[in-house]
């Protein structure tokens, strides 16, 4: 059996973050969307995603096939109906596809808007991401739900004494090491999984998780719900933020009602609104319309891409979306929405070259032993250098 996650037209409304992954490799919770298929099913997922994702994210077709939706989270009610599909049958919630079961046959030729002769529709809301700001705004319910998944039949290691606990929904995996921070799961579950760190004077709100290989630094303040991915430095003030992995907010600052992309780096004070002074709703640049969508949101703050970074003091207006390997520097307000690929500011941005973002990315590679900087990444960053072309043309 081959379970294979499909992007449906989920990867164009979640740009700018999906135009370096499959919508399924998106992190929300604890878990991308791919590894809690793959921890609930006991099985390794591939996926059925754009042409220059491919070579990363391969395909892989076996005699029987299950294409589930990749911007939908799995919970009981889902994958109850999805195991009692047979060969040919469908399930959906209102208009979106949710899961098929196919033969090899037909897995060849699979396309999400066709239409299915037997359909099943699911009776539960589930959880599906479609827009970027669903990440952070839905990052609580699966917070709690991964919290759920990974702690079932364990037991937490023991940290320090010197910490202060307060509830009882607080599980450290074996090498989480923490010193003199308060730890309040009153509101939510916290969750530090091995090898991570929580220096001296951090303060706590749940849910929060941190992933593996990830430091806070010292006096932070973390509300929920906040993701700290893999291999991730963070410090100052955040709230109810995603950081996907291998990025650093190590600094002062504010992070409030944002998503980071992988190699990210926040630059020292920089901060980012989430909240309009006039108290209105908050827009976000919408690649496919090219204008502004209203969220629906009150509190809505950064959303940012793959490799984009940004200098010292930098200050981001509410609902800033920041696209892939975008460079952001210089006084003032940037505009809310700069380019992928771009580099500047307030002042004006200009086009930062593919040559120079390759150097770039192969010394931040270099940074961890275990990632290369290979013919795969380098395919997808040419491919979103063109695709966004016509976005820079400052």
């Amino acid at each position: 059996m081959a379970i294979i996650l499909f992007d449906d037209n989920a990867h164009q409304t979640l740009l700018p973050l999906t135009f370096t992954r499959p919508v399924a490799d998106l992190r929300i919770g604890i878990l991308t969307i791919s590894q809690k298929w793959e921890k609930y099913l006991n099985l390794t997922a591939s996926y059925h995603t754009q042409p220059w994702l491919q070579g990363k994210f391969p395909l892989k077709i076996e005699q029987e096939n299950i294409f589930i939706f990749g911007g939908v989270c799995p919970d009981e009610y889902l994958l109850d109906a999805i195991a009692k599909l047979q060969n040919g049958e469908a399930l959906k919630y209102a208009d979106q596809l949710l899961a098929v079961k196919l033969n090899v046959a037909d897995a060849a030729d699979f396309d999400p808007k066709a239409d299915f002769s037997s359909v099943t529709v699911l009776d539960n809301t589930p959880v599906i991401i479609r827009f970027p700001e669903d990440i952070f705004r839905k990052n609580d319910i699966e917070l709690r739900k991964d919290y759920t998944l990974l702690t079932k039949g364990r037991t937490s290691a023991t940290i320090d004494a010197t910490n202060i606990i307060i509830g009882d929904d607080f599980f450290a995996e074996e090498g989480a090491i923490a010193h003199c921070s308060t730890f309040n799961t009153t509101n939510g579950p916290i969750y530090l999984a091995a090898k991570t760190e929580v220096w001296e004077g951090t303060h706590i709100r749940g849910a929060f998780a941190i992933c593996r290989n990830s430091q806070v630094k010292m006096g932070s303040k973390i509300y929920g719900a906040t993701t700290v991915g893999p291999y991730c430095r963070v410090g100052g003030e955040i709230n109810n933020a995603v950081i996907w992995g291998y990025s650093s907010k190590g600094h002062e600052g504010y992070l409030g009602n944002a998503v980071l992309g992988e190699w990210c780096n926040i630059g020292a004070d920089t901060n980012n609104s989430n909240l309009k002074n006039n108290y209105d709703g908050v827009k976000l640049w919408d690649y496919n319309t090219q204008r502004f969508r209203k969220t629906g949101l009150q509190f809505c703050g950064l959303i940012m891409a793959d490799h984009a970074k940004c200098a010292i003091n930098t200050m981001f207006n509410t609902g800033t979306v920041v696209g892939v390997s975008a460079n952001v520097f210089g006084a003032g307000f940037p505009r809310n929405f700069v380019p992928d690929f771009s580099w500047g500011g307030a002042q004006g941005y200009e086009v930062y070259s593919i040559k120079k973002m390759f150097e770039t990315a192969e010394r931040v590679f270099a940074r961890r032993d275990h990632r290369t900087f290979d013919e795969h990444e380098k395919h997808i960053l040419q491919a979103v250098f063109e695709l966004t072309e016509e976005f820079r043309r400052f």
